[in-house]
């Protein structure tokens, strides 16, 4: 596959800026695989596809208010840093982007209130820093939670609103770690969880910590050459047993999301099981991936040329999936985060 093969046209006016309500309202296109049949549904209509004994997925990770704003020391310019992840507890240190970067070198401090700021002790790309915050700030996680904003994605061409805060939050978030939402997680509301619990679902959780990597374009046209950026995953012992056993049984796995498909798909036994593991995983899946836990998927509708449009397509099937995404455009579907679902059968 080349990276031109996942090109569509995506007008601006159905990249969707706020989510519906409730949550479980949005559009679902549904997507069966072997016949290759759409059907148009609601999202609380999820349910009616699982059966007792199945089994679903999600990602507990938690994103981070993770846009600072800061005053640099001395000259008092304003300066934006993005928190990308915890390099070291004990220490403080931390990987952050920073805005305008000309202005941030080495040894310059950020202050954020009178309990917050960092010094810069490392430079890592063009924009990117490694900051120490002082010891005295208490849980940095803490920190930010209480003076950072929402990172929405680039493409939601608005301010953050306080509504964000917990809009941009699934409700399984428990882990912090990630810049961007699980955004098929979105959906579910506490209502639907309890409908699925009731129906004898079992639901079972990873941890995949999701970057900015996710929005990075590919800039290679052979995608046998893109390289993911690394991202924190965790496969609990339960799961795997959960996952495991639903397997042996022939049931199915419903996993929510492309993040917890790669938290998945990078811990296989060589006989086709999950393996419960903790650690790093750069795994790019695109067609013609062959999905070894992921039965059924759901996932919002991406960007064009986007890693996640391509596992989409990896396990949809291509052609299925740009026929598909036309459809979508054609009926009115809202595109990305805070837009509506597919669920592929």
């Amino acid at each position: 596959m080349k990276l031109s093969d996942f090109k569509y046209n995506l007008p601006k006016t159905v990249i969707a800026k706020f989510p519906v309500e409730p949550r479980d309202s949005a559009q679902m296109m549904v997507l069966d695989r072997k016949t290759e049949s759409v059907e148009h549904k609601q999202f609380t209509d999820v349910v009616d596809y699982m059966s007792k004994g199945d089994v679903l997925v999600v990602n507990e990770t938690k994103v981070m208010q993770a846009r600072l704003y800061g005053k640099k020391e001395r000259t008092n310019a304003k300066i934006e840093v993005f928190v990308l992840r915890e390099l070291n507890r004990e220490e403080n240190i931390w990987d952050v982007i920073v805005d305008p970067a000309r202005k941030v070198r080495i040894g310059n401090r950020i202050y954020f209130n009178d309990n917050l700021w960092c010094e810069v002790i490392d430079n890592t790309t063009s924009r990117g820093r490694t900051v120490r915050f002082n010891e005295d700030a208490g849980d940095i996680f803490e920190a930010i939670e209480k003076i950072g904003l929402t990172p929405l994605p680039p493409y939601i061409k608005r301010d953050v609103v306080q509504e964000d805060k917990e809009n941009y939050q699934s409700i399984f978030a428990k882990y912090d770690g990630s810049v961007a939402a699980p955004t098929a997680s979105l959906h579910f509301t506490p209502e639907l969880v309890k409908k699925i619990k009731k129906k004898g679902i079992k639901v079972v959780s990873v941890i995949l910590h999701i970057g900015l990597g996710t929005f990075r374009p590919v800039e290679v046209e052979d995608l046998t050459k893109h390289k993911m950026d690394s991202e924190y995953f965790d496969i609990p012992d339960e799961t795997a047993e959960v996952v495991n056993a639903a397997l042996k049984a022939k049931k199915n796995i419903f996993v929510v999301g492309t993040s917890a498909t790669r938290a998945l798909e990078s811990s296989v036994t060589s006989e086709g099981f999950l393996k419960p593991n903790y650690g790093w995983t750069d795994k790019f899946i695109f067609p013609a991936y062959d999905f070894k836990i992921t039965k059924k998927l759901i996932t919002n509708f991406h960007q064009p040329e986007s890693t996640l449009l391509m596992l989409t397509a990896a396990f949809a099937g291509y052609d299925f999936s740009m026929k598909c995404y036309k459809k979508a455009l054609k009926e009115k579907y809202r595109f990305l985060s805070y837009g509506d679902v597919m669920l592929i059968l």
